[in-house]
C-alpha cells in the first residue's frame, strides 16, 4: 500500500482501525527519506531511532485503547523549533553543533498528542531568504523540478511534504516563509494570527513578525495539526490568552453569501498573464459556490515592502546579537582577545544574507537614524493594519496571488537581493498586520505549481480554512504531486 498517498486524516483513520501500525507508517516514510532526499536536501537531521521509538509507543497505546488524538502520525519539524537532545541548527554554521537543552512548545504540544518526529527540515539561514539557498547545509531543491528553488525560508518543510517524504511539516512565517514555499511546491500553507501559536523555543528572527504554522497537502490536514499547535502558553509573553480553537468543525460549512475582497492595488500591478488567468479561474470557482466578489482598496499596502525591510532587519540585528562565541554555538579558533572573539565568530559563523540584514538593521537602529527609519516604519505599519481593519468591515476574506509567479531556477536571483525580496510582495502585509493568511494551489505553468493567497481577519483561521476547503472540495489542484 502506498501509505504516503493517504491524507493525514485517512492515515489517522487507518491507525485507529488497525489497517496498519504507526511503526509501519513511520518506517515507510523513513525509507522514502533514505531513497529520495539525497537529491532534494530537504532534511538536515533525520531522527530515525527516536521516530521508531515514538511509533512503537503509539502502537502500544492503540493496543490498550489509551491512544492520544494524533497518535502515531509522522511529522517533520522545521529546524528552527528547539528539540531537546536533537540538533537545532537554524540552517546556520553558528548553530551547527547546538543541541537544545529544552523543546519548543510547538514540539511539546504535538509530542503530547502522540505525533512522531521524522526529523528536522532544512531552511534558509535563521529564516532569512525566499528561496532556501542561504542554508549552511546547502540549498534545497523543488521536487517538481530539481533545477528550481522550493521557496523559503521553510523550503525544506515544503520540499519534503511535496515529495511525500512526510505527510505534514511545521514551518514559520516572518514575511511569507510558509505561504511562499507552499505556493512554489503546490501545497497548502497557513500562517495563523500573531500570538495564536507559541513562539517559545522557536529561534527568533524578527520577534514582532515571526509566527509558527504548518505546510500540508490540504486545508483539512492543516486544520487538524494547527488546532493541536494552538493555545495560550504562559512561557511566551506574546501568546494570546485564548483556548485552543476549533478549526475542523466548520470546514464543510457552505460559503454561499460570504464576501471575498480583491484589493485593487494588487491587481493593478503588472501581473504575469498565467498568474492572472489562474486567479480569475479560482474566483469563478468561488462565484459558483455562491461567494460574492467585492473590489476593495488597501491604500497603504504598497508601503509594506519598505516597512518590512526596515523592521525585520532591525529586530534581527537585536535578536542575533546573542551569538558572540561566548554563550553557545560556533566559536572561532584561537581568538587573540575578546574583540577578536566577537568579530571572527560572527564573521565566520554567519552567512552573507544574515550579515546583510544585520548591517541594515543596526544602521536603522543607530543614533540619529532610529526616528527617521525604525520609528517611522512602525507608524506606517499601523496604517497598513488600519487598512485591513477597514476592509474586513465589508468582506470575510481577501484574495490575491501568493507569489508573482511560479518557482525560479536555483541561482537566478541570488545576486540581486532586491529582486529576491520582491518575491514576498503579496505575503508581507499580513505579517505586518498580524493577520492569518494561507496559500493553496490554484494552477500551474510550465509544469510548476502556482498558489492563491487568502488573508482573514484576526483570529479567523477557521473561516480561512473553510474557504480553502470549499475550493479544494471542488478542484483537484491540491491533489497533484510531483513525479519523484
Amino acid at each position: 500500500m502506498d501509505l504516503h498517498k493517504l491524507s493525514l486524516s485517512k492515515q489517522l483513520e487507518g491507525l485507529k482501525k488497525g489497517d496498519f501500525t504507526s511503526t509501519e507508517l513511520t518506517s515507510h516514510y523513513l525509507n522514502r527519506i533514505s531513497e529520495l532526499d539525497g537529491q532534494l536536501n530537504s532534511f538536515i537531521t533525520v531522527t530515525e531511532d527516536q521516530a521508531l521509538s515514538q511509533a512503537k509507543a503509539a502502537d502500544d497505546r492503540y493496543k490498550t485503547n489509551n491512544n492520544f488524538s494524533l497518535d502515531g502520525l509522522p511529522i517533520a519539524h522545521k529546524d528552527i523549533f528547539c528539540t531537546k537532545g536533537v540538533l537545532t541548527t537554524c540552517g546556520s554554521k553558528m548553530l551547527s553543533n547546538f543541541e537544545a537543552p529544552y523543546s519548543s512548545t510547538v514540539y511539546e504540544k504535538l509530542d503530547k498528542n502522540g505525533m512522531v518526529m521524522l526529523g528536522k527540515t532544512n531552511m534558509d539561514e535563521f529564516a532569512m531568504g525566499s528561496s532556501n539557498e542561504t542554508s549552511y547545509f546547502g540549498p534545497v531543491k523543488n521536487p517538481w523540478n530539481i533545477e528550481y528553488v522550493p521557496g523559503g525560508s521553510s523550503g525544506g518543510s515544503a520540499s519534503c511534504v511535496s515529495a511525500e517524504l512526510a505527510p505534514i511539516a511545521t514551518a514559520t512565517d516572518t514575511g511569507g516563509s510558509i505561504r511562499q514555499p507552499a505556493s512554489l511546491c503546490g501545497l497548502t500553507g497557513i500562517k495563523p494570527t500573531y500570538g495564536r501559536v507559541s513562539r517559545y523555543g522557536m529561534i527568533a528572527f524578527a520577534s514582532s513578525l515571526d509566527q509558527g504554522g504548518v505546510i500540508a497537502k490540504s486545508a483539512e490536514d492543516a486544520a487538524l495539526i494547527l488546532e493541536a499547535m494552538s493555545g495560550h502558553d504562559p512561557k511566551d509573553s506574546t501568546s494570546l490568552k485564548l483556548d485552543q480553537p476549533d478549526l475542523t468543525n466548520n470546514l464543510n460549512n457552505p460559503i454561499k453569501g460570504m464576501k471575498i475582497g480583491l484589493p485593487k492595488e494588487f491587481f493593478e500591478k503588472e501581473m504575469a498573464p498565467y498568474v492572472l488567468k489562474s486567479i480569475e479561474e479560482a474566483i469563478e470557482v468561488y462565484k459558483s459556490l455562491g461567494a460574492e466578489i467585492v473590489d476593495i482598496s488597501l491604500g497603504n499596502i504598497n508601503l509594506s515592502l519598505p516597512i518590512y525591510y526596515i523592521i525585520a532587519p532591525a529586530e534581527c540585528s537585536a535578536n542575533l546579537s546573542r551569538y558572540d562565541g561566548v554563550r553557545y554555538g560556533y566559536r572561532c579558533e584561537d581568538p587573540k582577545d575578546i574583540e577578536d572573539l566577537f568579530m571572527r565568530t560572527r564573521e565566520e559563523g554567519f552567512g552573507a544574507e544574515v550579515k546583510r540584514r544585520i548591517l541594515i538593521g543596526t544602521y536603522a537602529l543607530s543614533a540619529g537614524y532610529y526616528d527617521a527609519f525604525y520609528l517611522k516604519a512602525q507608524k506606517c505599519r499601523q496604517l497598513v493594519a488600519n487598512d485591513f481593519s477597514e476592509a474586513f468591515k465589508s468582506v470575510d476574506v481577501i484574495l490575491s496571488p501568493t507569489t508573482p509567479g511560479t518557482s525560479f531556477k536555483s541561482g537566478e536571483k541570488t545576486n540581486d537581493p532586491v529582486e529576491m525580496y520582491l518575491q514576498d510582495i503579496f505575503t508581507i502585509p499580513a505579517n505586518l498586520a498580524g493577520l492569518p493568511g494561507l496559500s493553496i494551489p490554484c494552477g500551474e505553468h510550465n509544469g510548476l505549481p502556482l498558489g492563491m493567497q487568502l488573508v482573514g481577519n484576526s483570529l479567523e483561521e477557521s473561516k480561512l480554512l473553510q474557504f480553502a476547503h470549499s475550493f479544494q472540495s471542488n478542484t483537484d489542484w491540491h491533489m497533484k504531486m510531483p513525479n519523484i
